[in-house]
């Protein structure tokens, strides 16, 4: 993915910005998720994951986010599919007729992630 020069920079001073290691950037990412996503809204999977088990093309409503202690290591979401409600990685989805502000936390996390950073 190429470099975005103002995402990097909002990135830099809205979500790690003082984060000394894994576990503070999961918290920021977090924060700033959470500060960031107008809930609730659908969604649509762009990409399978071994633990989701919803498919290509398969919209979703998504709730809110899972809680912090389960965001360690990825940003999970809570959505309702059949019936249950269950966490995914936000990183499979991609909002549909959001407001601006939820869109681009999401795409930020999106970039991130694509730009090869991730919560060890």
């Amino acid at each position: 993915m190429e470099k975005d020069n103002a995402r990097e920079a909002r990135i830099e001073n809205e979500v790690i910005v003082d984060a000394y290691g894994p576990e503070e950037q999961a918290m920021g990412w977090h924060v700033y998720l959470e500060d960031h996503i107008s809930f609730p809204f659908k969604a649509r999977c762009i990409a399978k994951h071994t633990i989701s088990p919803l498919e290509i093309d398969e919209q979703v409503n998504v709730v809110d986010m899972a809680p912090e202690d389960d965001c360690m290591h990825d940003m999970f979401v809570i959505i309702e599919w059949q019936g249950r409600r269950m966490g995914v990685p936000l990183s499979q989805l991609e909002p549909l007729r959001v407001d601006e502000e939820t869109k681009t936390a999401v795409e930020d996390w999106h970039y991130w992630i694509a730009r090869g950073h991730q919560l060890v």
